[in-house]
């Protein structure tokens, strides 16, 4: 299982990023949020790609904004192996990924808990990840939606049936215990476990 740790709810962010770095951790998870497709805001370009003075990790980037292809260049810069944006963005959604790919960068669309799986569909040939929320997007440390199993067993149907590449990466609410849940997916994203544990590798270790 790869793991991808996010630090949204670090309180300190320089000295937990430097931590993560000194393990074995997969991917450093970036969320990016614009204030409008969720209430919350993330630290701006400007600050967030400064990122590279402090871990060396390839980042898992998810940007939660209502248009991301002002954000794809931005993020395009950085140590960056996959852009994830929200499939309910509704609008440009083929353009985008293929401008994520321009760039020689996977690409791939994020789904909220009560959106349905189906509307991935017209994108699979596209996708190198689907990214399955577990909780709804927008903050950290919150429970995972029991339900989840079954949307995650129902993405992996569709990726099998239509024999699409795509990885299933699993954001929301991931613990030790949680973690049994999502024996479909290929990568757990975890933050408030691993960042609130005193051996990030411990945490990091109990979610493979």
């Amino acid at each position: 299982m790869k793991i991808s740790a996010s630090f949204l709810s670090s309180e300190n962010i320089p000295r937990d990023l430097k931590r993560l770095n000194e393990t074995d951790v997969d991917y450093i998870h970036l969320d990016i949020m614009d204030g409008k497709f969720v209430p919350n805001k993330t630290m701006p370009f400007s600050e967030m790609k400064n990122i590279y003075k402090f871990t060396d990790k390839r980042l898992d980037v998810h940007l939660m904004v209502d248009d991301p292809k002002k954000y794809i260049p931005l993020y395009a810069e950085l140590n960056t192996e996959y852009i994830t944006f929200h499939v309910e963005v509704m609008e440009q959604i083929e353009e985008n990924l293929e401008l994520i790919k321009s760039y020689g960068i996977k690409c791939g669309l994020a789904i909220k808990p009560n959106t349905p799986v189906k509307s991935l569909v017209p994108y699979l040939p596209l996708l190198d990840m689907i990214l399955v929320m577990s909780v709804e997007p927008g903050k950290g440390g919150q429970t995972f939606i029991s339900s989840s199993k079954e949307k995650i067993d129902e993405v992996r149907d569709l990726v099998n049936s239509y024999q699409s590449h795509a990885i299933i990466s699993v954001d929301g609410g991931i613990t030790n215990e949680t973690k049994d849940e999502c024996s479909k997916c290929d990568m757990l994203v975890s933050g408030s476990y691993i960042i609130n544990g005193e051996s990030f590798q411990e945490r990091i270790d109990s979610l493979r």
